[in-house]
């Protein structure tokens, strides 16, 4: 078991939006949320946060994605393997932070389809591992403890071993011991068909 010595002190957001979206047919971070797409109310949610840096991963239509961004306070980072998977993403944006901002000691995961996701849970987060300690803090919906998640910087080799379309949350399951969960229960509203999209625009 690894043990969490100290709390988070500079915690970084990295948001996932380099997929396809195969299943939905077209790309979810563009689908319309409000007045804005959903990559860019997730960036809105991150930067509002007040967690930094803020990185975005982006693959496909990497272009159209990063026109949405323009101007915004983070960084982008282009995922070439975005095929592989999820993992290919998370091992971008882990190695963009200890690469560029290596005195970040923490990082939330998140993506752009849980619409719900606000900057008071990214920082209730952190204030949980704050009062923990534990190395992981996963938001917990329908009896699973899930993204957005923070991990702490001890935990970052773990993730850039994570290989296909496994995501973090293959890490909060094998090693229950780590975790502390926080409720969220929006979160189990996510954008993966068609219909995923309708619920949404009548929630």
């Amino acid at each position: 078991m690894k043990e969490v010595h100290s709390n988070i002190k500079q915690c970084a957001v990295i948001i996932l939006a380099a997929g396809k979206s195969a299943r939905l047919g077209q790309a979810k971070q563009l689908l319309p949320f409000g007045d804005k797409t959903l990559l860019e109310h997730a960036a809105d949610i991150a930067l509002s946060s007040g967690l930094r840096p803020v990185i975005v991963v982006l693959g496909f239509d990497k272009d159209g994605m990063a026109e949405k961004l323009t101007g915004l306070d983070l960084v982008q980072v282009n995922n070439e393997g975005w095929e592989e998977g999820m993992a290919s993403s998370i091992r971008s944006g882990v190695n963009e932070l200890m690469e560029s901002f290596p005195q970040v000691d923490g990082a939330v995961i998140m993506v752009c389809d849980q619409p719900f996701v606000s900057p008071a849970l990214l920082n209730h987060l952190l204030m949980s591992q704050h009062q923990s300690g534990k190395p992981v803090v996963a938001a917990g919906y329908e009896g699973i403890a899930g993204i957005p998640a923070l991990f702490h910087r001890s935990l970052f080799p773990s993730l850039l071993e994570l290989k296909g379309d496994h995501g973090a949350r293959k890490l909060i399951i094998q090693h229950p011991e780590w975790v502390e969960t926080i409720s969220f229960p929006e979160g189990k509203l996510d954008i993966d068909t068609e219909s995923d999209y309708k619920n949404l625009q009548q929630w």
